[in-house]
Parts: structure tokens; C-alpha cells; sequence
């Protein structure tokens, strides 16, 4: 009777213990946990009205870092097609300096 109380004791012990490796939003390897994540929507597919023009310099600098990189597709949301055509797009207006290759900051 006194070895089966000890190994339930055990047992409580080590569940806790596993539960203790876990992070507060109950992850265990400590990444962020949980949520609702949107799929990003490519602006021109979306937009047909949105024409994906070089000369257009105000639609590009919002796809270029202050760096002055190119803002990936996972990130852009940008269909593959589309993220093809504004890299082309980018460097035509870098080459025509309408898009700086870097920032002019401090």
C-alpha cells in the first residue's frame, strides 16, 4: 500500500515538473503561443485598379527598407508574379535614380 501511494507521488512530481518546462503562454521551447494569424493578400491581385508601374515612387519606397533592400515576399504579402514584377520595377527606378539605393540618413 505504501509503495503504490509513493509512485503516484512520483508521478504527480514528474507532471508537474513537465509543466513547469513550459512557458507561460504554453509553449515549451519559449516561442510565442497561440493566436490567429491572417494570410497577407498580394495588393495587386487584390487591387485591380493598382497598376505596378516603375515610375510610380511612392508605391515603391514602401517595398524597400530605409536600407534600401527590396521587403521580402513573406513579408510583403506579395503574390510570386507579382513580387517578380516589382523587383524588376525597383531596379529600373534605382537604375533611373527615381529609387535611391540606399537612405540618405544619419
Amino acid at each position: 500500500m505504501a509503495t503504490t501511494h509513493l509512485k503516484s507521488e512520483m508521478r504527480e512530481k514528474s507532471s508537474r515538473s513537465d509543466s513547469d518546462k513550459m512557458d507561460k503562454d504554453g509553449d515549451e521551447r519559449g516561442r510565442r503561443g497561440g493566436g490567429f494569424h491572417r494570410k497577407k493578400v498580394c495588393r495587386f491581385c487584390s487591387d485591380q485598379d493598382f497598376i505596378l508601374d516603375y515610375k510610380d515612387v511612392r508605391m515603391m519606397q514602401s517595398f524597400v527598407t530605409e536600407h534600401g533592400k527590396i521587403v521580402p515576399r513573406r513579408i510583403s504579402g506579395n503574390c510570386a508574379l507579382h513580387q517578380r514584377q516589382l523587383t524588376t520595377a525597383i531596379k529600373r527606378a534605382r537604375n533611373l535614380a527615381l529609387v535611391g539605393y540606399v537612405s540618405m540618413g544619419a
